[in-house]
């Protein structure tokens, strides 16, 4: 199982939901995808794009504006 991480601080949608797309393609079955941003509206939409692909959603941490999402391809 790899990890794959992606910075999308300071970053606004859709450029964070893009970006965790694209690395969820390349990711392999098994793999976990790692989103970091502080951009509100991308912490709900991302959760709610890999739930439409079928995916993992491992957790959601938020610290003050800054969040992580983990999702399991």
């Amino acid at each position: 199982m790899t990890e794959i991480k992606i910075d999308c601080m300071g970053q606004n949608c859709p450029v964070p939901l893009v970006e965790t797309r694209k690395a969820l393609k390349k990711a392999a079955v098994g793999d976990v995808v790692e989103v970091t941003g502080n951009h509100s509206s991308s912490k709900k939409e991302i959760p709610m794009a890999a739930r439409a692909m079928g995916l993992e959603v491992l957790d959601v941490k938020e610290d003050g504006e800054r969040w992580t999402i983990r999702i399991r391809r």
